[in-house]
């Protein structure tokens, strides 16, 4: 299982993906737009639905869950992965991972991924920011 707001897919998301999808089958959850707000500290411009639609689509990924609204742990009652795989910047440890799933029944194995692809947009946030930053540039006139 693999988890994350996937707002604007980029080539980190898509390196995060194939390397849950060489672990076996991969469940998406898309993080629902209440929780990726409180996460992300900003407005959520891409609904949850559009983006599980895009997320549905590429290759990488079996299946595609809708995070629901509330406690973000909540999802193991209905999904129960045999591995969680994490991001390097996801701000949750493996360990609150494991005790979380362990409380709704799940014994799960947590594997961070070190490092991604380093590129000068893989974030969401940042392409974002440059989409601003060359939209403002080109218009002060």
């Amino acid at each position: 299982m693999v988890a994350g707001t996937f707002e604007i897919i980029h080539p980190g998301h898509l390196e995060y993906l194939k390397k849950a999808w060489n672990m076996g089958y991969v469940i998406a959850v898309v993080s629902s737009d209440e929780n990726a707000e409180r996460t992300k500290k900003r407005k959520i411009i891409i609904p949850q639905q559009q983006r599980a639609e895009v997320l549905a689509s590429l290759y990488y990924v079996h299946d595609v869950v809708l995070g629901r609204p509330g406690n973000i742990f909540d999802i193991f009652h209905s999904v129960k992965p045999d591995i969680v795989l994490l991001g390097p910047n996801q701000g949750v440890s493996e360990s609150v991972v494991r005790e979380e799933a362990k409380k709704r029944g799940v014994e799960v194995e947590v594997i961070r991924l070190e490092n991604l692809k380093n590129c000068e947009l893989c974030s969401t946030t940042k392409i974002i920011e440059k989409i601003l930053s060359t939209f403002n540039a080109a218009n002060k006139y």
